[in-house]
């Protein structure tokens, strides 16, 4: 076989493997916009401030203890399987397993018991915050194991344990946190911390949801433990890494992930607490500084992270084939697989992030009509342009990951933060800008990220070069075609809805034929300005087809 056949197979099964986790993604997180809905609607602005806090708590003690672990593990297990030291990914694997039990069982329990101290002394705006809070406590512990087993399977190149375990895990999560978070408000009606209790209810989710998806890759694995113990007996390697050896590397690993992670959520946790501060300085009192914290939570936050969960999962997906590429110093490999991973997360991008400002107030409307949607949409305006930004600095901070360059995310996410708060805390204190400080910094913050990135990649790999034209400027492009062509259809529609009916059916209407128009004018367009060759779009599930059906359109030659 040549070796322009199989870089192409390398990189056709990396698309492939992404495309089924950003599928997956994709589903996950419109479950996720669908059942947040209702629990919008039951919690509150209030009760919403409150979740959102707990959560982004919750996020920096998962990234400490446990996060990082599928990442660290594929990579680690990747490199073992190219040279095909399958003792090692099993000794790998166990060790994995007994550093995720020790680690999420100790800091699951230290959450539990400080979750009322953190409450009053770092948040003492968002009261009852500790509520939530400690029903996330166990989560940490079951979500550590989960990411074991989904880092071993990454790291045998399949993404389908992983893909299927988050559906099924957020499908249990969707039923029971607005089960729970309806029954929680009703019991505690009247209370001083029901809003905190409706929250919990929605944590609840979090918890069996993930106990549900821990159960299911377990399952899994017993499945393909047989496979694995018969690739170790015929392993002739005799070189067997000891089980120090193998913890200092999965720490070694591990420590960047996690610092580089931990930066980019802490941003979060330090927008809260400036903008809790800082407008308290100003007498804004606590029930709308927990309001404004929700409109932004739950709207703007909430609908940007469905295109960044897709940009997520590609870096995910990319970095064992990468690691591999990197490992066998197959540098046309490496280069192929990481423009590749760039390239279809501008696909996504910048159509999600243009539809969003020209589209965010009708969406947020039809999604929470019981919500401010006029803010709302006044932050997805200014503020959803960082889709794009945070798409490019995950897939480019994987890229470093895998070619053992794990500081350097690390250290760009550092300046950034540094940039982001005094940005942020400039904003809020010596101007009126009020939740849209957030929005400013929130942006701020991938955009150096991603420079810093690419400027490494450049300067770190050799005969990198990305072509600007097809990778930006065409998604871009198409975009804006797309975003004038949906401003005309939606308003002309709305106007015409509106004869007939009333104007939250008309906006409904409305909307959903102007998201059928923008899809089909972006692809068209993006076509007609040769964004995709014939050899790229075979790299895609159904390729075939869409290339049929684009050349009978006369998209394509």
């Amino acid at each position: 076989m040549s070796t322009r056949t199989s870089e192409r197979q390398k990189n056709n099964n990396f698309i492939k493997q992404g495309s089924i986790l950003a599928a997956a993604s994709l589903i996950v997180r419109m479950i996720g916009m669908v059942y947040r809905i209702p629990m919008s609607n039951i919690l509150g602005e209030e009760g919403n401030g409150i979740y959102a806090v707990a959560f982004d708590i919750y996020d920096i003690v998962l990234i400490i203890s446990s996060y990082s672990l599928p990442l660290a593990l594929s990579k680690i297990i990747s490199a073992q399987n190219s040279e095909k030291q399958y003792k090692n990914t099993g000794r790998t694997f166990r060790c994995a397993l007994t550093f995720a039990l020790v680690s999420g069982g100790a800091f699951g329990i230290l959450l539990f018991a400080f979750a009322e101290i953190i409450e009053k002394n770092v948040y003492a705006q968002y009261i009852g915050v500790h509520i939530p809070l400690r029903i996330l406590a166990p989560t940490i512990f079951l979500v550590a194991l989960l990411g074991v087993f989904r880092g071993f399977f990454q790291g045998k190149s399949t993404m389908i344990p992983t893909a299927v375990s988050q559906v099924i895990e957020q499908v249990v999560n969707a039923f029971v946190s607005v089960f729970a978070a309806y029954t929680f408000m009703k019991v505690h009606k009247g209370s001083p911390e029901q809003s905190a209790w409706g929250a919990a209810g929605g944590t609840m989710g979090t918890c069996l949801g993930a106990l549900s998806a821990l159960l299911m890759v377990m399952a899994v694995y017993v499945l393909y433990r047989p496979v694995q113990k018969r690739l170790e007996r015929r392993d002739t390697h005799r070189s067997m890494y000891p089980a120090s050896h193998i913890y200092r590397i999965l720490f070694l690993t591990i420590l960047p992930i996690i610092l580089s992670q931990t930066v980019y959520q802490i941003s979060g946790l330090i927008d809260y607490y400036l903008f809790g501060k800082l407008m308290a300085y100003k007498d804004v009192d606590p029930l709308t500084i927990k309001s404004l914290v929700g409109v932004y939570s739950s709207k703007y936050r909430l609908l940007c992270s469905v295109p960044i969960a897709i940009s997520t999962s590609m870096a995910s997906s990319m970095i064992p084939a990468a690691v591999s590429a990197f490992t066998q110093k197959d540098d046309q490999t490496l280069n192929a697989n990481i423009l590749s991973g760039i390239k279809f997360n501008m696909i996504i991008a910048f159509p999600c992030a243009i539809g969003y400002m020209v589209l965010g107030q009708p969406i947020i409307r039809l999604l929470f009509p019981s919500s401010d949607y006029v803010l709302g949409g006044y932050l997805m305006l200014s503020g959803s342009f960082a889709v794009v930004f945070y798409a490019i600095s995950n897939v480019t901070g994987g890229a470093l990951q895998s070619i053992d360059k794990m500081s350097l995310p690390v250290i760009h996410s550092a300046i950034s933060l540094v940039i982001h708060v005094i940005i942020l805390a400039g904003f809020l204190r010596f101007t009126n800008v009020g939740i849209f400080a957030l929005i400013i910094g929130n942006v701020t913050f991938p955009i150096v990220v991603s420079v810093l990135n690419i400027m490494a990649l450049y300067r770190y790999l050799h005969h990198f070069h990305m072509d600007f034209m097809k990778t930006f400027f065409i998604p871009l492009s198409a975009s804006l075609w797309m975003a004038i062509v949906s401003f005309l259809c939606f308003f002309s529609f709305r106007k015409l809805f509106s004869l007939c009916t009333g104007d939250y059916v008309a906006n409904a209407l409305s909307l959903m034929i102007t998201l059928l128009v923008a899809v089909v004018m972006y692809f068209v367009v993006f076509l007609l300005l040769k964004g995709m060759t014939k050899e790229e779009m075979y790299q895609f599930p159904m390729g075939r087809k869409m290339y049929v059906m684009a050349r009978r359109m006369k998209l394509m030659k």
